[in-house]
């Protein structure tokens, strides 16, 4: 089996680019069906699994999970299974349910840690999809129906929300271009220019795997 793994800036079309390619190469495509699965998994709902992914949690959460851990470990295992599910769980279903998919097919992964999960294997080809501070402005002002300010703050919050996740649980740098093979810029290349050049280098890596 062979994995891509595209992580990307908020509205750099990264999505897009991951579907062209997974279209490209006739591969599947695992993007929201992981929250679709975590939630399945967990027990929560699909909102409250989008809500709290690749987001550091916030200081109240954070207090919140640790309480909610040294309650559970004095309650039985049906009550304690009434709380919501911890940070450090929901990654780990998520590990799991990334893990299983790539066992069964060709895959392309967006977001979620996969880069960082799967990155050390030799038959993954990680690929970071970036644009410009004001073209990821633009793109959010037209996706989310924002003004420019909103936008801006927007894409500044969610990046540093990315960011802020990787460094807490794998202590590197997201936008470390020492963490991909490919960076690609989507607006400069456009989401089928950009999906273009990920398949031809990644063709290129896996001949030569």
């Amino acid at each position: 089996m062979s994995i891509i793994t595209v992580s990307r800036m908020y509205c750099s079309g990264g999505s897009d680019v991951a579907a062209r390619i997974a279209e490209a190469l006739r591969w599947s495509l695992l993007d929201n069906a992981v929250i679709d699965e975590v939630a399945a998994r967990t027990g929560m709902s699909v909102s409250e699994v989008a809500a709290r992914e690749e987001r550091r949690p916030s200081l109240a959460e954070r207090v919140a999970t640790a309480m909610a851990m040294s309650t559970q470990e004095m309650m039985s295992p049906l009550a304690a299974a009434q709380f919501p599910p911890t940070e450090q769980r929901l990654l780990d279903v998520t590990r799991a349910v990334i893990e299983e998919a790539v066992e069964r097919d060709s895959v392309v992964i967006v977001g979620r840690g996969a880069q960082m999960m799967l990155g050390s294997r030799s038959d993954v080809f990680g690929v970071f999809c970036y644009a410009p501070p004001e073209a990821l402005t633009r793109s959010c002002m037209q996706r989310d129906n924002l003004d420019h300010a909103q936008a801006e703050k927007r894409v500044l919050q969610v990046n540093q929300d990315r960011s802020a996740w990787v460094k807490s649980n794998w202590g590197r740098d997201w936008r470390g271009i020492e963490n991909y093979h490919l960076c690609v810029n989507t607006d400069a290349l456009g989401v089928d220019g950009a999906a273009d050049a990920v398949v031809r280098a990644s063709k290129l890596y896996f001949e030569r795997s």
